[in-house]
């Protein structure tokens, strides 16, 4: 991954704060995992659907972002299929296609059973100009 999409992708404050964690990116991949903490609840008990919709979108932007050209999503659409079980969720992100300006690409989500809990599609635009 070029060393400046790594800063931009690691400089993400918000995947920080609620403890977001990079585990590969390679060009047009990458897993992110999550350890399941009281702050990432619902009311009742189970995993807030925007903290998997955070770790999902956090798994895409380290993949797409890792070809050396910013890219910013543009459209996201998130499917939620179990409640998850255990202590841990893992994201990986792997390219659907991409072309000149856009680019596709599908999270699969999953507990630390190995379930899968929900899949992302997303679609980014490649800026092309590194800004």
């Amino acid at each position: 991954m070029d060393k400046d999409m790594i800063r931009f992708v690691r400089n993400d404050e918000f995947a920080r704060f609620i403890g977001l964690q990079l585990v590969t990116v390679e060009p047009g991949y990458a897993v992110v995992r999550m350890e399941v903490k009281p702050h990432h609840l619902n009311g009742v008990g189970s995993v807030q659907g925007g903290a998997i919709f955070t770790l999902a979108d956090y798994a895409f932007a380290a993949a797409c972002n890792s070809g050396g050209n910013a890219t910013l999503g543009i459209n996201a659409n998130i499917s939620y299929f179990r409640i998850p079980k255990g202590r841990v969720l893992t994201a990986e992100a792997r390219e659907v296609s991409t072309t000149n300006r856009l680019c596709t690409y599908s999270v699969d989500v999953f507990d630390e059973d190995n379930v899968l809990i929900a899949r992302l599609t997303a679609t980014g635009y490649i800026k092309r100009d590194k800004s």
